[in-house]
Order: C-alpha cells, then sequence, then structure tokens
C-alpha cells in the first residue's frame, strides 16, 4: 500500500536544457576567429526558428555568431553568459588549421590528442570541459526549461560532462551548426536526451 505523500516531500525537478549550437559562416576553411555571420548563415538560422521549444531562460554565448543567431531567432529577452565563449584559441586565434599545420603541425597533433595541452597558449580541452561542467552544474533545479546558444566546443565539452565520457571524447562528438543538444538534469545527474520525431498520422487502413 503506498502512503500519502507528505506536504514537505516534493517530487524532485527537472531542468530541461537545449543547447543550439550558433549559425556559421559558409567558408570551407576552418578559422578560429569570431567573425560576423553572412547572409547565407543568417537565413539558415531564421528557417530554424519555428523549430525550437519554448523556454522561460534563454542564454546566450558572448561572441558575435551566438549573439548574431539569437537576435535573428528573434528572442527578446537573451542573457549573455561568459563562461558559455568559445574555447580560448591563444596565438592561434584569426588562423586557419591549414595554416597552423603547415606552422605548427606538432603543436596541432597535441592539442587534438591530449586533452591537457595548450601549445597556443590559451585554454586546453580539459579547461574549457571544467568550465562547461561548472556552469551546467549550477543551474537552479527550478530553472524548467532552457535554452543557450552556444559554441560548438561548449556544445562538445557540455556532452562530455552528461555522460561522464573521459575527456579525449570531447573530439569525437559533432555538433554541426545550428543543430541541437538536449540535456536533462534530475537530482544533480545529467543525462543525454534524444528528441522524437513528430508522429504522422496513420493512412487509413
Amino acid at each position: 500500500m503506498n502512503r500519502p505523500r507528505r506536504l514537505d516531500e516534493r517530487a524532485p525537478m527537472t531542468v530541461r536544457l537545449t543547447l543550439l549550437c550558433a549559425a556559421a559562416r559558409t567558408e570551407r576553411a576552418v578559422r578560429f576567429a569570431d567573425d560576423a555571420l553572412d547572409e547565407r548563415a543568417l537565413r539558415r538560422a531564421e528557417a530554424a526558428a519555428g523549430t525550437l521549444p519554448q523556454a522561460g531562460i534563454v542564454f546566450t554565448a558572448p561572441s558575435r555568431r551566438c549573439t548574431g543567431t539569437a537576435e535573428t531567432l528573434g528572442w527578446d529577452v537573451v542573457t549573455a553568459q561568459p563562461a558559455l565563449r568559445d574555447l580560448d584559441m591563444g596565438s592561434w586565434s584569426g588562423r586557419t588549421l591549414d595554416e597552423i599545420a603547415a606552422t605548427d603541425a606538432s603543436g596541432l597533433a597535441s592539442w587534438l590528442t591530449d586533452p591537457q595541452a595548450a601549445p597556443h597558449g590559451g585554454e586546453s580541452v580539459e579547461q574549457i570541459c571544467d568550465r562547461v561542467a561548472v556552469w551546467l552544474d549550477a543551474l537552479p533545479s527550478d530553472a524548467g526549461r532552457v535554452l543557450a546558444v552556444v559554441e560548438q566546443a561548449v556544445a562538445r565539452a557540455a556532452v562530455v560532462h552528461a555522460l561522464g565520457a573521459p575527456h579525449q571524447a570531447f573530439w569525437r562528438i559533432d555538433v554541426p551548426p545550428l543543430s541541437t543538444v538536449e540535456l536533462t538534469a534530475r537530482n544533480g545527474r545529467w543525462n543525454l536526451r534524444m528528441a522524437e520525431l513528430p508522429l504522422s498520422p496513420r493512412p487509413p487502413a
């Protein structure tokens, strides 16, 4: 027989966090720079506006591409979060992967394999994973539905933390521009949530 729940026995609350990876310029070369979005990227962001869930709290990283994505989506009240900033690339900022590979191949190799490496003098993968983990765990349990426009590196770090995966898994997570990551937290534990496709009506028999 189930005993009645006392008034002070409240059910644990669930935080439902949707991370939207910011739109990106349509250049083929990967450049470590915070460039403003081009027209094609803005149009793609506009097309995604109606696909996102409603949320009581909306955050964005402070970069131009993240704030530009949020503005294009038409969100009115958005709070910039410094903790969601992109990976600090130090002396590699503004350069492409090809340029770095040509001038610092060993440094690039160590950065892509060792989470503690920061050959550019900026931030290591381990450091961004720790930073994002602290931000996630600081979200109040009564936050409810939360949306955040983030950098690809931040989305990767969030998945690493939610799964309790080693930091080496960071580079094995692919988060394309304007894709979403769904996370839920209950009793201090994060879970990765796969989105469901809307069901189509069954054809008549």
